[in-house]
């Protein structure tokens, strides 16, 4: 390559798709820093777990105000800067919605002070002149939805994101937004970042049925595995360096859940998915991760990882995909019996 020209992103073996209707193009595979960087994990093991990614022909990396109430943000922002990478050839997104802990008003939620301020607030903290993408991170019955539209597409406007999207929105939200920015002419959000696993289902491949078919909605899924359930580490109690162990704040009562019949019948279903993963040559986590990203309307799978063997574990599931066959798709459905209904 011309000297002209710098590059430190090779590929390897990662697929790559557009993220919803736009031309952007995201690895199947991501990394995020949701509980982990900034509150669990700072400095050398952020960098290391990024870099990890990037090996693996990652290309999206993802994080949010609220994050460690802006600590991930400084913390991958940092990384960043330390890699050095080219900024046109890695996609970074982070949210807005939660704030950073501030008790005046207006520096959460989504008024047009918020999505703007708020965004300039999170580049300060990632060192970066703009994000490739900015979430609504919930949405906000308290501001009118044209003044939502209307700030991300300022944002735009003002070179602070390229896209926008939204975070855990009902499909009826987001219709919403899409008719508002036609009728208004402005800027659509493209991509939903939803919970998606093999134990979550409804929203994803029910309500947002039409989405995918009517606007091409993009999606970049979190806890594909989760919680950690679908790594089959929990079916002999909780480790103690699981995040049900280091996140009591968050997870709550469900380490107690899973002791209970429902819960013991979940784990159950993990172990028969084991076999499967082993059959196919990989693990539980691998297979659960393949699974995910099999989903056509899955535009990216966002890992979580605290070291870096980890993000080159669960890179693995992208030779697991090729083995889904229609007919394993089919035995692992059978053993999750968790179909929406409405896809039967």
């Amino acid at each position: 390559m011309s000297s002209a020209v710098e590059s430190k992103y090779q590929p390897h073996d990662m697929q790559f798709r557009r993220l919803g209707p736009a031309g952007l193009k995201v690895s199947v595979f991501s990394l995020g820093g949701w509980l982990t960087y900034g509150k669990t994990q700072k400095g050398d093991p952020v960098k290391d777990c990024m870099q990890a990614a990037w090996d693996n022909g990652i290309n999206f990396f993802d994080t949010a105000e609220v994050y460690a109430n802006g600590e991930c943000e400084v913390e991958m922002g940092r990384a960043l800067k330390e890699l050095a990478w080219p900024r046109d050839e890695y996609v970074l997104s982070t949210k807005v919605f939660f704030g950073t802990g501030r008790k005046e008003p207006n520096t959460r939620g989504l008024s047009k002070k918020h999505i703007v301020e708020g965004l300039k607030s999170s580049l300060k903290r990632l060192e970066q002149p703009y994000v490739d993408i900015v979430f609504a991170h919930r949405h906000d019955p308290d501001v009118p939805m044209k003044e939502i539209v209307e700030a991300f597409t300022q944002a735009i406007n003002m070179n602070l994101a390229y896209y926008w999207g939204t975070s855990e929105w009902s499909a009826q939200q987001i219709q919403e937004a899409n008719e508002i920015a036609e009728k208004y002419h402005l800027i659509a959000p493209i991509a939903e970042q939803p919970q998606y696993n093999a134990f979550h289902r409804e929203r994803f491949e029910a309500e947002y049925a039409p989405l995918y078919e009517k606007f091409q909605y993009g999606t970049t899924i979190w806890s594909p595995l989760a919680s950690g359930i679908l790594t089959g580490k929990y079916d002999n109690g909780i480790p103690e360096d699981s995040r049900f162990a280091t996140n009591k704040d968050f997870f709550g009562d469900k380490a107690e859940e899973l002791k209970k019949p429902e819960g013991q019948a979940k784990l159950e279903k993990v172990r028969k998915l084991g076999k499967i993963a082993e059959r196919l040559g990989g693990n539980t986590a691998q297979l659960a991760l393949a699974w995910a990203a099999k989903n056509p309307n899955v535009s990216t799978v966002i890992l979580g990882a605290t070291k870096p063997q980890q993000v080159h574990e669960n890179c693995k599931a992208l030779k697991l995909m090729e083995k889904l066959t229609p007919e394993v798709m089919e035995e692992i459905e059978k053993i999750l019996d968790n179909k929406p209904k409405s896809q039967l």
